[in-house]
């Protein structure tokens, strides 16, 4: 008669250490482990509650517990305002390399120069694309527009005419002559492109006024 353990495999040590640091090894328990995040929540939480529990709250005395609540509340805000939502930084504004259509990521500095040397070989249409795309790129760096990715020259437009509402004739101009030149191959002017420079030297200059609530 054969007895259902006869041919059980028992590990030695070795081999039962092996197999625990094999499986504990899996990503999966990592994953599973709370984050300091949840660490500094359970220990406020436990913070709070004694100070509440009735050894501390006879001691300490209910207004002391209500400023200390509204400190640790404060500091909470605090932090979700510093490192909840951070500021997109200008290096991460000039990493974007879709702009109006084209896989570019020269600076609106390197655009601007590279649009001034067409305009002094008479290359209007090539100037004029250049000088807009620096407009648009000066606007990202400076973290004044954050338009959609694949934004249209108008939807550019129209984002920096909400900061600056003095310059909406002139962007709305300076991006009918991007499309123009771009998409219905209307040849660019002299004067349409010193239009569109006057409006990138304007803008350059600016900065977003402080509005009050």
């Amino acid at each position: 008669m054969i007895r259902p353990f006869d041919d059980l495999f028992v590990p030695d040590g070795d081999d039962a250490r092996r197999w625990a640091e094999e499986e504990l090894s899996n990503p999966r328990y990592a994953d599973a482990e709370p984050s300091w995040f949840d660490y500094l929540a359970r220990d406020i939480a436990r913070f709070i509650g004694n100070l509440f529990s009735s050894d501390n709250g006879a001691a300490v005395g209910p207004s002391a517990l209500v400023i200390v609540c509204i400190l640790i509340g404060a500091a909470l805000i605090v932090a979700l305002i510093v490192w909840g939502r951070p500021r997109r930084s200008r290096s991460v504004a000039r990493a974007r390399t879709d702009l109006l259509g084209a896989d570019d990521d020269r600076s609106a500095a390197q655009l601007r120069a590279e649009a001034e040397r067409s305009a002094r070989a008479e290359d209007w249409d090539a100037a004029t694309v250049l000088r807009f795309r620096a407009i648009a790129r000066d606007l990202l760096e400076r973290d004044i527009i954050d338009p959609a990715p694949g934004a249209t020259a108008q939807a550019i437009a129209r984002e920096a005419s909400a900061v600056f509402p003095d310059e909406s004739a002139p962007m709305r101009s300076a991006a009918t002559a991007f499309d123009d030149v771009r998409y219905l191959r209307h040849p660019a002017t002299p004067e349409s492109y010193a239009a569109l420079a006057a409006t990138d030297e304007r803008l350059r200059s600016r900065r977003p006024a402080v509005v009050t609530a």
